[in-house]
């Protein structure tokens, strides 16, 4: 690995003041960094000069804060800035899900009503692979002798069936801690309902394992269904005591170094909040770091006018697609953490708003191999270490990357903007050998079957966020990040017949970028069961204007007196059904209310199901109060470009179209002035990533260093010249 140092990252900004609602963020710099399972990513934003630096290294598995505090000090050194200058430092992670993944979370134990004991081993009944002999489920996060029954019992209603055994109880909890247990999960049966006895075990906990953290599932998930509140409130036990030492380190570290500012990090809904809060519920932030990849495309799609859009973020890892309607991200209130085979359902379900996405084992990183005579990629990756075999770190595994370079989609010498070099060689070897020679297929042909493998693999999981969610890919914008997405998103745009692709400046940092364009954001629901008359609606005023000043006053902690958005929302069903549906709740007079939100739901659930039972009852079963602070001032950079630079560049790039390697246009993305237009076959190289258009496609650079592309089809004869790809200046 060659590094060169090469600061290519630098542009000019539109909006160079900086947010004011806090003093932290009156500092010259903000900072955004992304911990990937390959990849670290950092944005820079510089509010004197409106400048905007990004950076990418490899992860550090072992200690993922010794790579992200590295990039930090790479950024500042390249700038010529300290820390001290520095006033946010926003931060997005995947630690979580990775320590329930690899299983490195605390020794936990759990405490639940007697008789539900049994609870993590039954899960739900449900079998997600029907055919498959050998499945199983999940073996649960803490073991039955540290699962521990409390003898007390209350009603769906609130009301004491059997009081709480205190002696009992401290006799099992002095056990618990002779065992060395490190965090305690208490949940109770029906403790949304009320929580008298919860919060009584939690004090008893604290009083006697004073060193153990505790979570309390009324606080963690306040939801009906036990085993999905049961399995929330495990997980935030689980990973609490990690996240609280990680961000204790980073933050100490950071002091360190003379940051004096305000570190805010992600979280799962795509807003920001203080690390004391995602200590506190440290499974808000599971899937921070992927969230602010689906902002960054939403944000991208309303530039450019377009609000239906898939998101499709393809990094090291994995790849991930979320659905996008009118603007804004689909979001879900439950999701699975560590599914087998990547299918939905199968995983450890977590009660927390969140971005829908779907997430596959498909990443740069993804190994290949051949089995029952076809080629199979994923979901094992080869991470950062040893990284795939062209990285030459020692990887042996051919891999998605290693198949890429050989196809020659990226530039061997401008890995990382020329900081990295890659083995191709190596890569073309190992796939030779692994790949090719068992099925009779040369080098080339091997690395597109790969390539062409990991692509169906992604096809699928968009299908998933548009087909199955009610929409037409056909209608949709596909948006492509991450560092291997802009490679694959036209191939996977046409298979699937969408017309458009926006790849965004800074596409393969696109989640570092999000965070510095991230609002506060908070999400609280509970449960409310009640029908739609008059009694229910003044209750329900009564639970939203509790839930409401509770938002406020988690937004007051991260941006104090800051304007805000308040949206409220009810989860709905028709009595006697299992399904619900979510309705906007209206803002109307309290004698109005029950009337509007019957015709609102109504009219919902025809658009969803097609038919409404207007004689049948409908009653509210939980409710959600989500607020939002206005975001700090950003917006990418305008194109600076003039073609004065423009390069006269081509290599052989594999297209089967073309029956096999062509000499093939290369320009660099920084070199490309606003209008200019590309046709394909071409590859746009930057620093992050490598723009692949096909034979038939068309792109156009915009004034931000946005490429749109227009998708041929697979029919259509290829436009321009298909053995070197045309560009036409502005128009």
């Amino acid at each position: 690995m060659v590094d060169r140092g090469t600061d290519w990252g630098r542009w000019q900004s539109l909006t160079p003041e900086s947010h004011e609602a806090s003093a932290g963020t009156r500092k010259r710099y903000r900072i955004g960094f992304d911990i990937g399972g390959t990849f670290t990513d950092f944005a820079l934003h510089d509010s004197q000069t409106g400048e905007l630096h990004v950076w990418k290294r490899l992860s550090t598995n072992t200690d993922p804060s010794v790579g992200a505090l590295a990039g930090i000090d790479d950024l500042l050194g390249l700038v010529g800035g300290s820390m001290d200058e520095v006033g946010q430092v926003v931060h997005g992670t995947t630690i979580g899900a990775n320590i329930v993944i690899e299983r490195k979370g605390a020794v936990t134990a759990l405490l639940v009503t007697d008789g539900f004991r049994d609870l993590l081993i039954m899960q739900r009944p449900a079998r997600y692979s029907t055919y498959d002999l050998w499945f199983d489920k999940h073996e649960p996060l803490i073991p039955r002798h540290h699962v521990v029954p409390v003898r007390e019992r209350m009603a769906y209603d609130g009301t004491v069936v059997r009081e709480l055994d205190e002696t009992d109880l401290r006799s099992s909890l002095e056990e618990l801690r002779a065992a060395g247990i490190e965090a305690v999960a208490v949940s109770l049966l029906h403790s949304y309902a009320a929580n008298d006895h919860e919060t009584r075990v939690g004090k008893l906990v604290s009083e006697l394992l004073p060193e153990a953290s505790t979570s309390l599932s009324h606080e963690v998930a306040p939801i009906t269904g036990e085993y999905e509140r049961t399995s929330t409130t495990v997980v935030n036990a689980y990973i609490q005591p990690a996240f609280r030492r990680y961000l204790d380190s980073l933050e100490r570290a950071l002091a360190e170094r003379g940051f004096t500012g305000q570190v805010f990090i992600n979280q799962g809904n795509g807003g920001l909040t203080t690390p004391a809060e995602v200590v506190h519920l440290p499974i808000r932030a599971l899937e921070s770091g992927p969230a602010a990849g689906v902002s960054m495309a939403a944000w991208i799609g309303r530039a450019h006018g377009r609000g239906d859009l898939v998101a499709f973020d393809m990094g090291g890892t994995t790849a991930k697609a979320c659905l996008i309607e009118d603007g804004e991200p689909k979001m879900e209130r439950v999701f699975d953490v560590d599914q087998t085979l990547m299918r939905v359902g199968t995983g450890l379900p977590v009660v927390t708003p969140s971005v829908d996405l779907i997430e596959i084992g498909a990443g740069g990183g993804s190994i290949a191999r051949v089995g029952l005579g076809i080629i199979e990629v994923g979901p094992e990756s080869a991470g950062a270490e040893p990284g795939p075999i062209c990285y030459g770190r020692g990887g042996t595994r051919p891999t998605v990357t290693d198949a890429n370079v050989v196809l020659g989609y990226l530039n061997p010498d401008f890995f990382l903007g020329g900081r990295m070099s890659l083995d191709v060689d190596g890569a073309r070897e190992a796939i030779a050998a692994q790949v090719g020679a068992p099925l009779g297929l040369d080098a080339g042909e091997a690395a597109w079957g790969v390539h062409e493998a990991v692509t169906a693999n992604m096809e699928h999981a968009i299908r998933a966020v548009s087909i199955e969610r009610g929409r037409d890919p056909r209608d949709l914008t596909l948006v492509a990040l991450g560092g291997a997405g802009p490679t694959h998103a036209a191939r996977l745009a046409r298979n699937l017949g969408i017309g458009e692709v926006i790849f965004p400046a800074a596409a393969g940092i696109a989640s570092a970028v999000g965070l510095l364009q991230a609002a506060p954001r908070v999400d609280l629901i509970r449960t409310f069961v009640s029908p739609v008359d008059e009694p229910g609606m003044v209750r329900l005023g009564s639970e939203l204007a509790e839930l409401d000043a509770a938002v406020n006053q988690l937004l007051d902690n991260v941006t104090p007196g800051a304007e805000r958005s308040i949206t409220y929302r009810a989860d709905m069903q028709y009595a006697g059904q299992g399904h619900v549906v979510e309705v906007e709740i209206p803002r109307c007079p309290a004698g109005e209310l029950a009337g509007a939100l019957r015709e609102r739901f109504d009219t919902d659930y025809a658009a969803m199901y097609g038919y409404r039972y207007p004689d049948a009852q409908a009653q509210i079963t939980s409710i959600t109060v989500a607020g939002s602070a206005a975001p700090a001032a950003f917006e990418l950079p305008p194109n600076a470009a003039t073609g004065a630079r423009a390069r006269d560049e081509s290599r052989r790039v594999y297209f089967p179209e073309l029956s096999g390697y062509v000499r093939c246009a290369v320009h660099r993305r920084d070199d490309l002035p606003t209008g200019t237009q590309v046709e394909g076959p071409a590859v746009i190289e930057d620093g992050q990533c490598a723009i692949l258009l096909l034979p038939g496609d068309t792109a156009t650079v915009d004034g931000h260093r946005n490429v749109l592309a227009r998708i041929g089809r697979n029919s259509d004869p290829a436009a321009g010249d298909l053995t070197t790809g045309t560009t036409t200046g502005r128009d």
